[in-house]
Order: C-alpha cells, then structure tokens, then sequence
C-alpha cells in the first residue's frame, strides 16, 4: 500500500492545452494565441505578469480547467464560456489541475512548469461574470505555476506529470 505523498504524486492522466491567453497590459482584455513562447522564470511572451515577474514568483502562469467553465457557466447563467473573461492564461482538458497544484509537469516538448498553489477568483470575476460571478468562480479558479523550463507551447500540446 503506497503513502498519501506518493498516492497524490501519482498522477498518470494526460492532459492537453486547450487555450492560450496573455493580457498585454492592466486592464487589458486577454488574447488569445495559438502559440506562446514561455520564458525561464517569468511567464508568457508578452503577458503584462512577465514584466515584473522574479524567479522564485509563484504566479508566472494561471491555469483553469476546461471542465469547470460549464459549471461556472451554469452557476452565472450564462452560455458557453470565452475563456478571455476568466483572466487565467491557460485552459487545459483532461487532467485534473488540482492534482498539479504541487507538482512539476510538462507541457509539449520542453516546457516545465511547477504548481504554486490555488488561483483564487478576484472581484473583477463580478465585472466580467456578472453577479455571482466571483461566488461561481470559487473553486473553479484553477491553480498558478512558476516556469521551470521555458520553450514554446502551442494548443493541443500534451501535459504529463514529471516524475522526481
């Protein structure tokens, strides 16, 4: 019988990069890529986060659940979900990011990221969601990385876990 260390460790599920988004500046609409280069230590290419990002940062990079954006959907009325609104720069599928919130995974060939903790919602989810709209987000925010190992992602990249 394993540990719950190497039980929450084991994550074998691969994931895929749905979406791709950097906001250039404060209170800048989010755009979306189909590639990004990912810089050592600091974040996207050309997200407003990068510029004063320092290595040891935790929040590099926010990642939301492309599972949970019909829920959030749902608990704000509204349709299908633009990723833009959510403020977070990458959407992923099919790998529980709760799992990542503590691990260093890989996205595509190179890329190495390192869960930092929970993305908690912000008031600014009201303005973009509606009312409710930070409530819906609770527990849907997603998680924040610190880049590792820089290179290019692009959508449809794979995401792994990297072993120790």
């Amino acid at each position: 019988m394993s540990t719950l260390l190497e039980r929450m460790a084991d994550v074998r599920a691969v994931g895929a990069l749905a979406w791709i988004g950097v906001r250039p500046g404060h209170d800048v609409p989010m755009h979306a890529l189909e590639r990004v280069v990912v810089l050592d230590g600091r974040g996207l290419e050309g997200d407003r986060a990068t510029k004063t990002a320092k290595p040891s940062g935790k929040r590099h990079v926010t990642l939301i659940q492309q599972e949970h954006l019909p829920v959030i959907a749902a608990l704000t009325g509204h349709g299908p979900l633009d990723p833009t609104l959510l403020r977070r720069n990458l959407v992923v599928s099919g790998i529980n990011l709760v799992a990542l919130k503590t691990l260093r995974f890989q996205i595509g060939e190179s890329v190495i990221l390192e869960g930092t903790g929970p993305c908690e919602p912000c008031a600014k989810m009201d303005l973009a969601l509606g009312d409710g709209g930070f409530q819906a987000m609770r527990g849907h925010g997603g998680i924040t990385a610190r880049v590792i190992t820089g290179g290019t992602i692009q959508r449809g990249d794979r995401i792994i876990v990297r072993r120790a």
